[in-house]
């Protein structure tokens, strides 16, 4: 697996809170500032007078893309200043510049405040109980207190290491880990040159640069270790690329060419989101084909419906008489959102469905809401831990579902 360093090298501190209705219910009160925070003293100091600090603030949430994200300032005071015989009692201030993300949140929902290593203050808000609730959590090893209070935790020491979750999270707020320099991508570069090949090819030699892979041993770690060096030749790659484009400059004549600029750009973020997906099916299916299991990619089902993996096939499925129960289909999602909920209207025919991902620390709410559409979750067997330890004997493994398919997918003997 890369390494790529541990939380310290971002971060020197994080806290977790809920939200009161005076803090983000304009109705409530105007007041435009974060209480309850006196503790983070720790990272901004005990000033005596205001201090003005930059501040990032995010709204994150299980159904946007993308978080909505403001670069502002906010100011943290002493609000008992003019009564010295009292001790002192800090907030922060945040401006009407702040209002779009901080009026998304409602009361009882979650602040996290992240100080950076750069200086930078992360105001991070999320629904309380959501997926972004429990991925921060997990990522900061916080639990949140019951009275509003804020619960911090130091980071310079001790900080969790970035493995193959932790980055996934870090790349959600918009931080990239940096990628250390390694011989794959030497070799990537001298066979392919600063140029993009198919993914098929570029996935093909990803695995290829994996030594110890063990697809019929350990397939839950083969499939992490493919796909994080996959996409981490992938980015090295990607920045080499842009690097040379950005150089090239936007010009048309003298006229900055903001259109093809935009483009551009547009094609980067389109480029990451679609080759991540084919990535991770290849990956699977070279997995599958290890462990010697029949199966059809990219099957179509009724309504011309695609099932990502059908299990055996689809001559199997299309047969009236081949044992419903017999029968499996595996969706595949890098990420879920909400967009799992697409895998329920795929195979009508198997009652049981499955879905395979990459994300982590998904909330309590929505795999409750998977199992009650008899959605079964497949993960990586290390992600596992960033999950509740309730919903973990519900989760499978990629390793138990190649084994259900082994015993069950087979036909039923007739008399």
């Amino acid at each position: 697996m890369i390494t790529r360093g541990s939380l310290s090298k971002y971060f020197i501190g994080a806290a977790a809170k809920g939200l009161k209705a005076v803090e983000v219910d304009p109705t409530a009160s105007k007041q435009h500032e974060f209480q309850s925070v006196d503790v983070f003293r720790t990272y901004l100091g005990t000033p005596s007078d205001k201090v003005v600090i930059p501040v990032t603030y995010l709204w994150m949430d299980d159904e946007d893309e993308a978080p909505l994200r403001i670069e502002a300032t906010g100011t943290w005071y002493n609000t008992r200043k003019r009564t010295p015989h009292r001790p002192p009692e800090y907030r922060l201030y945040y401006p009407h510049a702040a209002n779009p993300v901080v009026y998304r949140a409602r009361p009882g929902d979650t602040l996290f405040l992240c100080m950076t290593t750069s200086g930078r203050l992360l105001a991070i808000l999320c629904p309380s109980g959501s997926s972004t609730e429990q991925k921060l959590l997990w990522l900061f090893g916080l639990e949140l207190s019951l009275d509003f209070a804020l619960v911090q935790r130091d980071l310079t020491e001790g900080a969790r290491g970035i493995d193959f979750a932790a980055s996934f999270i870090l790349e959600e707020l918009g931080i990239e880990p940096e990628i250390p320099e390694t011989e794959a991508f030497a070799r990537l570069v001298k066979k392919f040159g600063l140029t993009f090949p198919r993914t098929d090819e570029f996935s093909a030699f990803a695995r290829a640069c994996v030594t110890q892979a063990d697809p019929v041993g350990d397939p839950d770690g083969t499939l992490l270790a493919w796909m994080d060096l996959d996409e981490a030749l992938f980015r090295r790659l990607e920045r080499e690329v842009v690097a040379e484009r950005l150089k090239e400059g936007f010009l048309i004549g003298d006229e900055a060419d903001v259109n093809g600029f935009l483009r551009f750009s547009l094609s980067v973020q389109n480029r990451r989101k679609s080759r991540a997906g084919f990535a991770f099916a290849h990956h699977i299916e070279e997995i599958l084909k290890a462990n010697g299991i029949r199966h059809r990619r990219e099957a179509t089902t009724e309504k011309r419906a695609a099932a990502d993996f059908l299990f055996p096939g689809e001559a199997e499925y299309s047969d009236p008489l081949y044992p419903a129960e017999n029968l499996r289909m595996l969706a595949v999602k890098t990420t879920c959102k909400d967009r799992w909920r697409q895998v329920l209207a795929e195979a009508d025919r198997i009652t049981d469905k499955h879905l395979l991902t990459l994300e982590p620390a998904i909330s309590r709410a929505q795999t409750a809401e998977m199992q009650a559409h008899n959605l079964h979750l497949v993960l990586p067997k290390a992600l596992h831990a960033t999950f509740h330890p309730e919903q973990r004997p519900w989760l499978m493994s990629f390793a138990q579902f190649i084994a259900s398919v082994k015993a069950e997918a087979q036909p039923t003997r007739l008399p």
